[in-house]
């Protein structure tokens, strides 16, 4: 697919996004949803496993930081200005790590506030280095800092509609939805760097993650060991690492400026 074409396919796919969540009735956040499988504690930690599962995304982020700003340079970029998205989203999975830490040691919507801001901080800049990659460069930097506002705003938004009694998920689940939209779009713009087939691993990830987050009981009703919201971690902290193994491994292929 063209460039030109492209934008106007992300445009519309915005706008259909926007329009969905708006049309959707509100739904608010079931108070059973922090009512989580495991609950096991160990070594003095409540809800060991849910909590502990956290530990892959400090690991990746700490890892993607160093690779990133290394004087060695380890990840190079056509444009240096590409790298402050993944910068921001590494940071993202840091911070991930210890807000679904804190929010997993006494689950409530208090606390989920914390688990899902820093989320935000990795699906948007993500969102925003897809298109710095595959659109333009100067747009995707102009729109970062919105992405993440809108991001880190509709978890707010959430929040406030929970303390005022009309709770209302429908924009936190847009974002999850749009990044994930964007993600697979963009497989069909030409690319910048080769590897582009690691996104459709990413995105596999992520859906897993999904799907194991919802069969949270199922899975541990059959295994015993471990959670479906345990696996859902190690699945995110895996997409995670995943996208830093392309960032070191792909190579330039296209040199034209933005």
């Amino acid at each position: 697919m063209k460039k030109r074409h492209g934008i106007w396919v992300l445009a519309g796919a915005t706008v259909a996004v926007v329009v969905a969540a708006c049309l959707t009735p509100r739904v608010a956040q079931p108070l059973e949803y922090h009512r989580f499988a495991d609950t096991r504690g160990w070594l003095g930690i409540a809800n060991f496993g849910d909590v502990v599962s956290n530990v892959p995304f400090a690991v990746v982020g700490i890892w993607g930081i160093f690779l990133l700003l290394s004087g060695a340079e380890k990840i190079r970029f056509v444009d240096e200005r590409e790298r402050v998205p993944w910068v921001v989203l590494s940071l993202g999975l840091v911070l991930t790590a210890v807000g679904s830490g804190y929010y997993h040691l006494a689950p409530d919507n208090a606390r989920l506030v914390w688990d899902r801001i820093p989320m935000t901080v990795v699906f948007m800049p993500l969102v925003a280095a897809m298109l710095v990659e595959r659109v333009s460069v100067r747009l995707g930097l102009w729109l970062f800092p919105f992405l993440v506002a809108i991001g880190v705003g509709s978890v707010l938004q959430w929040h406030w509609s929970e303390v005022s009694g009309e709770g209302d998920l429908r924009f936190y689940a847009a974002v999850q939805v749009y990044a994930l939209v964007v993600l697979l779009v963009v497989l069909v713009l030409p690319a910048r760097y080769t590897r582009g087939a690691d996104l459709v691993v990413v995105a596999g990830f992520y859906l897993l993650a999904k799907i194991l987050e919802m069969g949270d009981r199922v899975v541990f009703g059959w295994v015993h060991l471990v959670s479906g919201h345990t696996l859902k971690h190690l699945a995110a902290g895996a997409a995670g690492f995943w996208i830093l193994r392309m960032l070191r491994l792909r190579r330039a292929v296209l040199h034209a400026r933005a």
